[in-house]
């Protein structure tokens, strides 16, 4: 009886040291995936902070202004080009035009 408990602890033995190797291969292959991940992470946030600088050039106004005068072709308003028209009285009738005038047109801008 003694042989045959000897051989179960034995088995028990190597069932248990296979049992301690998977856990420590799996930690260890865990351990690189998460330091990969944490990688990955902080060059996504440098590629986000690097993004957030390159929208917020693009979006300045001076830069906006030269884009609409090249390639939407437009200019500002000037006063020679500024058409005003005053409110309506109540009860008076609306007039409204078909198409903007040519300078009314470019005095908001918009392209010919």
């Amino acid at each position: 009886m003694s042989s045959r408990m000897n051989v179960i602890l034995l088995l028990v033995l190597l069932a248990s040291a296979l049992y301690l190797v998977r856990v420590s291969y799996d930690g260890r292959r865990l351990f690189t995936a998460l330091d990969r991940a944490q990688s990955e992470a902080r060059q996504l946030d440098v590629e986000h902070e690097r993004l957030q600088a390159e929208l917020q050039a693009q979006a300045t106004p001076l830069r906006i202004e030269r884009t609409a005068r090249e390639k939407l072709a437009m200019r500002t308003a000037t006063p020679a080009v500024t058409r005003y028209v005053d409110a309506p009285l109540p009860g008076a009738p609306v007039v409204r035009f078909a198409s903007p005038p040519a300078s009314a047109a470019s005095a908001v801008g918009v392209k010919r």
